[in-house]
């Protein structure tokens, strides 16, 4: 298929712009919006160029987001490049897997709605979700064996022991050795991401449109909300 001269350049143009802010808004580059979404060609050639940089280019809503795939480390993050960001200087696997683990205690506690948005609350503070991620280690640490363990690919006792390795701090601290400080730096991470608020003073959690657009439109489908349940050892009706 032949393209147009001009074609190829809106292409080029929404392709860059979304490098350099991750999504693409109607209300803040309303030309290019609405080149990828009434032209077919333009955004065949985005997609296209998005395939080659190991990206999807999804449209949810009226926001046009460049997503990273799980094996993009350049637009994205290594395991050991997370790992140096989310934990302590000393940080095995286990506390790697703890920090992702965490993550999706916080999506869960988030995303059970069955309604038109998965979306079932609009805040939560860090030491509710704090008490969720420990309340939900020792659960899966007492009632998981080492045997459903390896079958599901995950290590409850291992990641119970990262996280009873971690100090406990009633003060407000950042010291990724304790659990106050070892969650603060993972929510850091997602709000610097645009998936999360967080408020500081009052230890709220927030979480964005563009994470509620990506858990609704993406995430939350059945087959990888019923993995994500899985690993948090949830049962699901």
């Amino acid at each position: 298929m032949s393209y147009e001269t001009e074609e190829i350049r809106q292409s080029q143009a929404i392709f860059y712009y979304l490098l350099e802010h991750h999504e693409l808004q109607e209300e803040q580059a309303p030309s290019l919006y609405r080149a990828y979404t009434e032209q077919e060609s333009v955004q065949a050639l985005v997609k296209s160029q998005g395939e080659i940089a190991l990206c999807n280019i999804e449209r949810y809503g009226n926001v046009i987001y460049l997503i990273p795939k799980e094996d993009n480390h350049f637009l994205g993050y290594s395991k050991p490049q997370l790992k140096s960001i989310l934990c302590k200087s000393t940080g095995t696997d286990k506390d790697y897997y703890l920090s992702q683990f965490a993550i999706l205690t916080l999506l869960v506690e988030f995303y059970d709605g069955q309604g038109s948005s998965s979306k079932s609350r609009e805040y939560m503070r860090a030491g509710e979700l704090q008490n969720c991620i420990s309340k939900r280690l020792k659960e899966g640490a007492q009632n998981v064996s080492p045997e459903e363990e390896e079958r599901a690919g995950i290590a409850f006792s291992n990641m119970m022991e990262a996280y009873e390795a971690l100090k406990s701090d009633e003060k407000s601290t950042r010291a990724k050795t304790t659990k106050e400080g070892f969650l603060y730096h993972i929510l850091m991470f997602l709000q610097k991401q645009g998936l999360i608020e967080y408020v500081e003073q009052d230890e709220m959690i927030k979480t964005t449109r563009k994470l509620d657009s990506f858990m609704d439109w993406n995430l939350l489908n059945q087959n990888n909300y019923q993995r994500i349940l899985k690993v948090l050892g949830e049962r699901h009706e």
